[in-house]
C-alpha cells in the first residue's frame, strides 16, 4: 500500500465508538456537547521565521503572541481526560519557535496524547530534535522546493536556510536510526506552477536523507487568505509527475502524489451540501488561547467557543457558543462553499455517505 498513514484519505474507520457518539448527537444537543474532538490542532505561537508565498493564514498577520507555558500545560492534562486522543502542533506560526515544545511534548507522552509536528525545521537544532523525534509519532517537514533558489523565493525566506532544513532532516534520520526511535519523519511540497519543476530534485533530496515519504500535494484557496495568486491553479497540467515520481519508490521510501485530491478540485458537483465534521471531531487552538471548531474560520465569532487561558476546555466544549455554531453549521451553513479539501473533506464524505446510504446496504 503506497499510502499506508492514509494522507489522501481520512482515519475515523477506526474509532466507531466515537462514529456511533456523532450518529446519536448530531441532531441532539445535549448529546453532541459530550463529543469531544479525536484529534486537536494546537498553534502555540502565532509569530514565524518565514513568509511563504503561498500561506493560507497570512490574514492573521503572524503576530507576537504564545500559550503561557503552565495553561498549555494544564489544558492537555485536561483534554487527555476528556478523551482527546492526539495533538499536531502547527498552525498559524511556526510551532517549534515556542522554545518549551520540548517540554510540552514529553508532556503530551507521560498523560498519553499522540503528538505530531508539522513544520519548516529551520529551528531544528540538536538538543531540540532529539526531544521531537524521540516523542513524536510523526514529523512532517515543509519543503516547498527542490533547490534553494526557489525554496527562498516560496518561503519568503534566504537560501542558506534550504541547506540548514537539509542538514537538520539528516541529523533526525540519524538520531532515528542511532536511537531505535518509531518517529515518522515525512515531507512535503505544496505543488505550484512556482515549484513543480524542482519536485523530481526535492524527491532525490528526501529519499537520499533517509526520510519514510514525501508527499506532493495541491493548494487550497483559504476563505479568508489575502493571498489569491493561485485560486484558479489547475492540476490537470501537473499529474504526470505521478508516473515520473514513482520511481523513486522503495521498501524504506514513498511518493504520496495527492492525484484524488488534485482531482477533487476540478470537480464542483462532487461536494457534500453539511459539514458533519464541526463542530465534533477535531479542534484548533490558536496561540492567543481561542478555542475553534475548524481552522478555515479562524476570527471568525461563529465557530469561537472561548478562550483556554480564561476557561476550562471543558467549559468551552459544552458552552452555549459552541451550541450556536452546532445549530449554525447543522442547520444554516452550505458547506459547498467552504474551503475546497479542507482538513475535514474525506471525513465529511464519509459521514454524509453514513447518514445517506445508498441502496441494499445491509447486503454485506
Amino acid at each position: 500500500m503506497q499510502d499506508k498513514y492514509r494522507i489522501d484519505n481520512h482515519k475515523l474507520i477506526f474509532h466507531p465508538d466515537r462514529v456511533a457518539q456523532w450518529q446519536s448527537g448530531y441532531k441532539n444537543w445535549e448529546t453532541a456537547k459530550k463529543i469531544y474532538p479525536i484529534y486537536m490542532e494546537i498553534s502555540p505561537v502565532g509569530y514565524c521565521n518565514h513568509r511563504c508565498i503561498f500561506c493560507a493564514k497570512d490574514y492573521i498577520g503572524y503576530k507576537n503572541r504564545e500559550i503561557p507555558f503552565d495553561v498549555l500545560k494544564n489544558r492537555l492534562s485536561e483534554i487527555a481526560e476528556l478523551g482527546i486522543k492526539s495533538v499536531m502542533f502547527a498552525g498559524e506560526g511556526e510551532s517549534t519557535l515556542y522554545k518549551r515544545l520540548p517540554e510540552i511534548i514529553e508532556h503530551c507522552i507521560k498523560i498519553g496524547i499522540d503528538t505530531a509536528l508539522t513544520t519548516n525545521m529551520v529551528p531544528f537544532n540538536e538538543k531540540n530534535t532529539e526531544a521531537f523525534v524521540k516523542n513524536c509519532k510523526w514529523i512532517k517537514v515543509s519543503i516547498n522546493a527542490g533547490n534553494s533558489e526557489t525554496y527562498a523565493k516560496i518561503h519568503g525566506t534566504n537560501e542558506n536556510n534550504f541547506n540548514m532544513v537539509i542538514n537538520n532532516m539528516k541529523r533526525a534520520v540519524s538520531l532515528k536510526k542511532e536511537k531505535g526511535y518509531s518517529c515518522t519523519l515525512g515531507a512535503q511540497i505544496l505543488l505550484l506552477p512556482d515549484n513543480h519543476d524542482t519536485v523530481l530534485e526535492l524527491a532525490q533530496i528526501t529519499k537520499e536523507a533517509g526520510f519514510d515519504y514525501l508527499v506532493v500535494k495541491p493548494y487550497s484557496q483559504h476563505l479568508s487568505s489575502n493571498t489569491y495568486k493561485y485560486k484558479d491553479i489547475s492540476y490537470s497540467k501537473y499529474l504526470y509527475l505521478d508516473e515520473q515520481l514513482k520511481s523513486y519508490n522503495s521498501d524504506n521510501f514513498k511518493i504520496i502524489f495527492r492525484k484524488q485530491t488534485m482531482n477533487k478540485l476540478s470537480d464542483p458537483d462532487d461536494r457534500y451540501s453539511k459539514c458533519r465534521a464541526v463542530p465534533f471531531l477535531w479542534g484548533y487552538i490558536m496561540a492567543d488561547g481561542s478555542v475553534y471548531g475548524c481552522s478555515s474560520y479562524l476570527e471568525n465569532d461563529k465557530f469561537c467557543y472561548g478562550n483556554i487561558n480564561e476557561n476550562s476546555f471543558q467549559d468551552i466544549w459544552e458552552c452555549d457558543r459552541r451550541k450556536d455554531c452546532y445549530e449554525f453549521v447543522k442547520d444554516k451553513m452550505n458547506a459547498v462553499n467552504c474551503r475546497k479539501n479542507c482538513r475535514m473533506d474525506e471525513i465529511n464524505r464519509y459521514l454524509s455517505e453514513l447518514e445517506n446510504p445508498g441502496e441494499h446496504v445491509n447486503f454485506i
